[in-house]
């Protein structure tokens, strides 16, 4: 399938590596114009470097901090420099730190919030002029299957990806007049270090070993295994394309059959 983004600009937040990266390779094979970010410097130019000898494609690098809103609007206003236009988004952001409700202060349900609901809030109205200007574009937020699901230990991340997706489904709807399809991608037992880390901080309380919580989870999913960030990068590139064009306010699961929800 031609995904038609050869030479479009898109920008992927927290594309270091796991499911940011996944995404960017994927527009990247494709021929888009990849501009990737994440917080450590040499984790994202490591990426770019991986990205630009397995692709060929032209790929910018920075330095950002979701939870930080002047460093969201610097990023954006590098890429607007480098490219004059940005036809596509990627929200996404680290997780926050699982645990249960009386674990958790009033200052770590702040950074919560800041993190994973302002930073899409942020980073979708950054982009909105230059995508407005250029006639449409594409968002696609990152969340959870928890937004489905509900997942044990992870309540600042069930919370806030959950107002993520309704702010999706609520712009899918006020953008449309703007041609921006505005869609959400929700990631089940996918092999990253996030999930590597949940896994492993699981085995430790049991007192087992992660490989055992790993095949514990693969039991329950129909597929059999964990998926490949390849996999779900596949699937965002084909959201944020015109190959998508009349998909809008979707959330899509890429678990391998595990949610059991109809909906």
């Amino acid at each position: 399938m031609d995904l038609q983004i050869e030479g479009k600009v898109f920008m992927v937040a927290a594309a270091s590596k796991g499911l940011g990266f996944g995404i960017a390779l994927e527009l990247a094979l494709n021929g888009a114009v990849v501009c990737i970010a994440s917080r450590t410097k040499n984790e994202i130019e490591e990426a770019a470097a991986k990205l630009r000898n397995e692709t060929g494609a032209t790929i910018l690098a920075s330095v950002f901090d979701a939870a930080n809103a002047k460093s969201i609007q610097s990023w954006i206003t590098e890429v607007e420099t480098a490219f004059e236009r940005i036809d596509g988004l990627v929200v996404n952001a680290g997780g926050p730190p699982p645990g249960n409700f009386d674990d958790f202060t009033d200052e770590q349900w702040h950074i919560g919030f800041n993190l994973t609901l302002m930073s899409a809030v942020r980073l979708i109205r950054g982009v909105l002029p230059a995508m407005r200007n250029s006639g449409g574009g594409s968002i696609l937020t990152v969340t959870s299957m928890s937004v489905k699901e509900p997942i044990q230990r992870l309540l600042l991340s069930n919370v806030f990806r959950s107002g993520v997706t309704s702010l999706v489904k609520s712009l899918s709807v006020e953008l449309a007049k703007d041609q921006i399809r505005v869609n959400n991608l929700m990631p089940g037992r996918i092999d990253t270090d996030r999930v590597k880390s949940l896994d492993a901080g699981i085995a430790e309380k049991a007192g087992v070993k992660a490989e055992e919580i790993k095949k514990g989870f693969e039991t329950t999913i129909p597929l059999g295994r964990y998926g490949t960030i390849e996999e779900f990068g596949k699937a965002g590139a084909f959201l944020l394309s015109p190959a998508a064009s009349y998909i809008t306010g979707v959330s899509l699961a890429v678990d391998g059959g595990i949610m059991k929800t109809v909906w």
